[in-house]
């Protein structure tokens, strides 16, 4: 084992938890390569992150709706980094109004489940270059996925780019349960490999989130208002999952506020979680 030092890759890294989550862990010595998508809010995070005392962080920008630019970003983060300890896929948002993107997906799946199982599957080889170097459960995959995932019976084999009943709240639902079934699978895949695979539920967060929501949605998220935590608060557990020692004694989990939490029924569907790694990988063909 080496004494190297290690090395975060954190997606929605220009605000909000991701930020937070950046932060903590710059204050624990660790480098982050952060991805961000908005250039204003790239260029005053990185500021203000790569002034921490001793601060090593590097952020690179991408619209992870789109996975050209994150295949871009992982090509960019392979380059920068050769092993990497723990991959936060925090990156992601609800959409108003039902976008297709230029690549043909509907934009809420392919943010906030696409990208980040193109990025976890690109950077996979970085991650076993740091687990061959490194104690068992060392090396981490975590998804930030939500309760929403409750409000989601299954996945949608037939129309998985909601072409048909498209509501903002119920897209984000639908990509918050793809979440979890694909840790649920990543954490099968890898098992005996030193790498563990984990989801977590950061709670409300007082966030630009809901800027970007419809008119129910953003109802409820002001109805909750008073429950919502700081991003600070928020990300606590997403430090932990990352760089606690309890998280790497297990695989496949989903916490809330540290502790393991139990998850929908449709979130625990091996052959669901199976499948939908094959559909997955059939739409990320190509990049």
């Amino acid at each position: 084992m080496t004494d190297r030092q290690k090395i975060a890759v954190v997606t929605g890294a220009s605000a909000g938890i991701g930020r937070a989550a950046a932060s903590a862990l710059l204050q624990q010595g660790w480098r982050v390569i952060g991805v961000g998508r908005d250039a204003g809010r790239c260029a005053e995070a990185a500021a203000a992150l790569s002034a921490l005392p001793g601060a090593d962080f590097t952020m690179i920008r991408a619209n992870m709706a789109l996975l050209g630019e994150t295949a871009r970003a992982a090509a960019e983060i392979a380059a920068l980094a050769p092993a990497i300890d723990v991959l936060l896929n925090n990156a992601g948002g609800v959409m108003a109004e039902r976008v297709i993107t230029e690549e043909g997906h509907e934009a809420t799946f392919a943010s906030n489940h696409l990208a980040p199982f193109l990025l976890t599957r690109t950077l996979l080889p970085h991650l076993m270059a740091a687990a061959a170097q490194s104690e068992p459960g060392s090396v981490r995959v975590v998804a930030v996925s939500s309760t929403g995932h409750e409000h989601c019976d299954g996945i949608r084999w037939d129309d998985l780019n909601f072409a048909e009943g498209f509501v903002g709240g119920a897209a984000y639902c639908h990509a918050k349960l793809a979440n979890i079934l694909f840790i649920r699978e990543l954490a099968r895949r890898l098992a005996g490999s030193g790498i563990v695979a984990h989801a977590m539920h950061p709670g409300v967060v007082a966030s630009n989130f809901a800027s970007h929501c419809d008119a129910p949605m953003r109802a409820y998220m002001e109805s909750i208002a008073e429950q919502a935590l700081t991003p600070e608060q928020a990300a606590d557990t997403l430090v932990w999952l990352a760089s606690a020692p309890a998280p790497g004694r297990s695989s496949g989990g989903y916490f809330h506020k540290r502790e393991a939490v139990p998850c929908s029924a449709a979130a625990q569907d091996d052959a669901a979680a199976a499948r939908l790694w094959r559909e997955s990988e059939a739409l990320v063909a190509g990049y």
